[in-house]
């Protein structure tokens, strides 16, 4: 299948710093574009893929796993840590989860960690019964486009697949027995009115790792696809402060802006 023109994925050649955007569950790289490019406008070196099954239909991610998202940002990560000499992961949604997992399996090849309301469980009421009910029928309501700020929309599926929730349930449940293994600096930015991760998995996150270096920031403006909301030059400045604090060439040379 074609992708959706807005869906693609976004890479950007730039220094010695690099940074991989995770996008989240159902959702496509155009939740996370302007962020990626704010950050590449720097001279960082950016990667933000599509992951499978992602950015077509919801058909095609019902085909797919939490393994086959992972692989995805795995291989990005490790495209990235051959050409920079420091690498931050980030990432929206089960896109935070994604990056949180490649921080606990990494380590010290990870300079950083950057999550925008990230994912710590399926909720809702039919959480529970995903595992019966996923045979029975095939897709619940969608979950894109929470943002309080008017005219703007998430582009992502309008259904969800319950196959691929299923397994998005299991990968959540893996991970949360992962969270102590990340060590690196963190910086939580969250919604407190967010209508798809509520902030008990903000806060879990928080309880779960073993990061010293910890920053929370509130993003009181915004819903769940924060980075699309009123707050998202917010996001974009304070997740470049962060990477510049931990790597200081950040601005300086070896990350002209060029290309």
């Amino acid at each position: 299948m074609p992708v959706l023109p807005g869906a693609e994925p976004y890479r950007h050649e730039g220094g010695e710093v690099g940074v991989l955007l995770c996008h989240g569950f159902t959702g496509s790289p155009q939740s996370l574009r302007p962020w990626a490019e704010y950050l590449a406008g720097r001279g960082l070196s950016v990667s933000l893929p599509l992951l499978p099954g992602h950015g077509t239909r919801w058909q095609d991610l019902q085909i797919t796993g939490w393994q086959d998202w992972y692989a995805e940002v795995d291989r990005e990560l490790r495209a990235l840590r051959e050409r920079c000499a420091h690498v931050f992961v980030a990432g929206l949604s089960m896109g935070g989860a994604l990056a949180l997992r490649l921080a606990a399996r990494h380590g010290d090849d990870i300079a950083g960690v950057i999550v925008v309301n990230p994912a710590n469980k399926v909720h809702g009421p039919a959480a529970h019964a995903l595992p019966v009910a996923r045979h029975f029928l095939r897709t619940s309501r969608g979950i894109a486009s929470d943002i309080a700020k008017e005219g703007a929309a998430e582009l992502g599926y309008d259904r969800v697949p319950l196959d691929a929730a299923h397994s998005l349930r299991i990968f959540l449940r893996l991970l949360d027995g992962e969270l102590p293994q990340v060590t690196q600096p963190l910086l939580l930015m969250r919604s407190p009115r967010d209508h798809v991760v509520p902030p008990a998995d903000s806060a879990r996150v928080l309880g779960r790792v073993s990061s010293v270096d910890v920053t929370e920031v509130l993003l009181e403006h915004s819903y769940h696809v924060a980075t699309l909301d009123h707050d998202a030059d917010r996001i974009f400045e304070e997740s470049h402060a962060f990477i510049g604090r931990l790597a200081p060439s950040v601005g300086k040379e070896g990350t002209s802006a060029g290309g």
